[in-house]
């Protein structure tokens, strides 16, 4: 089993594994179990069916979390008795769709949808038992509900009524009523008192479309105070308990800079700017009684990239600026494709103290990071970790008690192959802090970095990557020295031709030959991208390309190379699937002799799919064999091979192409699952990367698909092939 991995990047608080000032060991949030939701369906249902985990609290007791689930329409629950085995206890269906809950005690009181329409909105307030999902009671709302608060002593809830616009009408654009408000519940022997229910009509306090308020998100403080975020109106109000506007105040903007506002170019430029940018936040937490915590994810018009801390009075105590969005962008989880929206996109917040030190946590929705702050200080936060969550985090419950913290992720990524939908068990204990892996943090330039492919290491024993197809117009070979915890990412060589970055390009593979490179590019025919082999200097220059022959073209498919090493004079290149001439589940190992241009190949058995399919993502040449990485496509519980495997050197003789070819034998070297799932994590399908060094070291590195449909999340670390 792989060794913890030990992380922080020195622009944190402190270096993992530093001693506290007291002498005792540093405490780390590290993730320590992955739930996905999909199991918590019953058997003979149709696990095909989306499934989303939104909202989260948990029981008094802390060990039963409770989930809404908008597509199935249900609460979710889950036996958090052993954190680092969560069990599924199944679902409770409501039969409308869920927005929000708060668990008072074991009564889940969520916010039901009801509503015929958008100008006939409508909802419902239910109490339910857990685990048994006994009905209690049910009071109706004045409008359609959103977010559902608890004050701290349990004594009543907050309801959002949000009333949401169409989108569709308009552009959007506000006012279109009925406006919102917020609905306050008493509760009395754990159930809710309806007929204490008091709606605050919040008509008129906003200075943006002031006759259509639209409440986000609510919450209560020891006073009884509920502060909520009219997103849309880009506006803050504070009610007291008895439902009285005590302070009410624009969001205000934040001045951008530093940022990548444009999304069509499919490369990572950090130089524009966004003046003005309304913050438009969506989540709210108290951080204590007079300040709050906002995240301003933004809507139409706005959406400043971080994170704010308010008094309750309406002044400005913090603001994270870029910060935030800098250091994600810094551990490789930059959503590019959002560039010329929101970035990454803060959305969650909440806030809770361990072992007496007040944090917050921040949820990045596209960059699926949550950001830990310690808040000792409301006015300078320090940023301590940077959690690794699954795609698209929602909600969020602490349990201090139990130390523990949850992260629900929305995102079933089922219909786009990518990951299900997951719950994230993480602790906070004694030791070095395990994410992130890779970091380019030190870097003269902010560097922003993703889809990390093939991969091969120097004599000197750093080790050089590149960055694959998604990141078009910006292809690079980074230069990692893995040295450093985490790893770091030392310069970024842009790859180019006639001095301009070079296109049509999908660098899936790459190879030392003395100062250059020898990159191995991944063709696809329908977009116009050859398969082929480039030489390229060490400055990043192309200074030769070598198309495949006719033989190779006749049956090739988009499937093509990933991965390329060099045995003396020879370039071997690992295909990743079959071609058109290839036998079932045989794929061709492919050489080209640079001194005499001869080219020839071998067959490489694979494993036959279980489910999906089965290919080669790298090839790498040390000592008396050749080592070559074999994955499915599956994430998560449905993969099933992640693998290294070898070949006898003495076996790497190519036939000529276009008749019958040898068959290599294949030794299994390493199993990767337990390493994929060892940091808590699910596990990824995109093992791309294999570096040895000469010491025999085995480097490994996953594809996070440029944070497209991904959470984002990459894995780089190491293992000793002689064990």
């Amino acid at each position: 089993m792989t060794k913890p991995f030990l992380c922080m990047t020195s622009a944190l608080a402190l270096t993992a594994g530093a001693a506290a000032a007291d002498g005792h060991a540093t405490k780390n949030f590290n993730r320590i179990a992955s739930f996905p939701v999909v199991t918590n369906m019953a058997a003979g249902e149709d696990i095909s069916r989306e499934s989303s985990p939104e909202i989260i609290d948990a029981t008094a007791d802390g060990m039963t979390l409770v989930y809404t689930d908008s597509p199935l329409e249900a609460l979710g629950l889950v036996d958090i008795t052993d954190p680092a085995n969560p069990a599924p206890l199944g679902n409770i269906v409501l039969g409308g769709e869920p927005t929000s809950v708060a668990v008072i005690g074991s009564t889940a009181v969520v916010g039901i949808n009801t509503s015929a329409s958008f100008t006939e909105p409508s909802g419902q307030l239910m109490a339910l038992a857990v685990p048994s999902g006994t009905e209690l009671d049910t009071c109706d709302l004045p409008g359609q509900p959103d977010s559902v608060a608890k004050a701290p002593d349990g004594s009543f809830v907050a309801v959002a009524i949000e009333n949401e616009r169409d989108e569709d009408l308009n552009d959007g654009l506000l006012p279109q009523l009925p406006g919102g408000g917020v609905v306050l519940v008493n509760m009395v022997d754990g159930n809710l008192d309806c007929g204490s229910l008091k709606y605050v009509d919040l008509a008129g306090v906003a200075d943006v479309a002031p006759s259509d308020p639209e409440p986000e998100y609510v919450s209560i403080n020891s006073l009884g105070e509920t502060v909520v975020t009219l997103q849309e109106n880009n506006h803050m109000v504070v009610i007291d308990q008895g439902g009285t506007v005590i302070s009410a105040f624009s969001a205000g903007s934040v001045d951008l800079d530093n940022i990548d506002a444009t999304d069509e170019r499919g490369a990572l430029i950090f130089t524009e700017s966004q003046p003005g940018r309304l913050r438009e936040p969506d989540a709210v937490t108290w951080i204590d009684d007079q300040h709050f915590a906002t995240a301003n994810e933004g809507d139409y018009e706005g959406g400043s990239r971080g994170w704010t801390i308010f008094n309750k009075n309406g002044t400005v105590v913090y603001e994270s600026g870029v910060t935030f969005e800098h250091a994600l962008i810094q551990i490789g989880h930059y959503p590019d494709k959002r560039s010329d929206s929101k970035g990454v996109e803060p959305e969650s917040v909440t806030a809770a103290t361990f072992d007496g030190t007040p944090f917050v946590f921040v949820g990045s929705e596209r960059g699926s990071v949550v950001g830990v702050y310690d808040v000792t200080d409301p006015a300078a936060p320090v940023l301590k970790q940077l959690l690794p969550s699954g795609i698209g985090p929602e909600g969020y419950v602490t349990i201090p008690d139990r130390n523990l913290l949850v992260s629900a992720n929305e995102v079933d990524g089922l219909e786009d192959g990518a990951a299900r939908a997951h719950v994230m068990l993480f602790e906070y204990a004694e030791g070095d802090a395990v994410y992130p892996h890779l970091t380019s943090e030190g870097m003269d330039e902010l560097t922003g970095w993703g889809a990390i492919s093939g991969m091969v290491a120097d004599a000197d024993g750093m080790i050089f990557a590149v960055s694959d197809s998604f990141y078009g117009y910006q292809p690079r070979i980074f230069k990692i020295d893995p040295s450093q915890t985490p790893a770091r990412i030392v310069e970024a060589i842009d790859v180019t031709r006639a001095g301009r970055p070079a296109q049509k390009l999908d660098m899936e593979g790459i190879a030392l030959d003395g100062d250059a490179f020898w990159i191995a590019s991944e063709g696809r025919t329908d977009r116009v991208i050859p398969h082929a082999i480039y030489k390229v200097e060490a400055d990043g220059n192309i200074d030769e390309e070598i198309g495949l022959p006719p033989e190779l073209m006749a049956v090739e498919r988009r499937f093509g190379f990933e991965g390329i090493t060099k045995i003396g004079d020879t370039l071997w290149m690992a295909v990743q699937r079959e071609w058109k001439d290839d036998p079932e589940n045989h794929v061709k190992l492919v050489s080209y002799n640079i001194e005499t241009e001869e080219w020839g190949a071998v067959h490489y058995p694979k494993a036959e799919p279980a489910k999906g399919w089965v290919g080669l993502s790298e090839i790498v040449a040390h000592g008396d064999h050749v080592y070559i990485v074999e994955r499915d496509n599956q994430h998560g519980i449905e993969a099933v091979t992640k693998k290294v495997y070898r070949v006898p050197l003495a076996e790497m003789q190519p036939a000529p192409l276009g008749g019958d070819l040898p068959v290599v034998s294949k030794e299994e070297v390493r199993d990767l699952i337990p390493d994929l799932t060892s940091t808590g994590g699910y596990v990824l399908d995109k093992v791309e990367g294999l570096a040895i060094t000469a010491d025999g070291t085995a480097w490994i590195s996953t594809d996070n698909d440029g944070v497209d449909d991904h959470s984002g999340e990459t894995m780089f670390y190491s293992f000793d092939l002689a064990n």
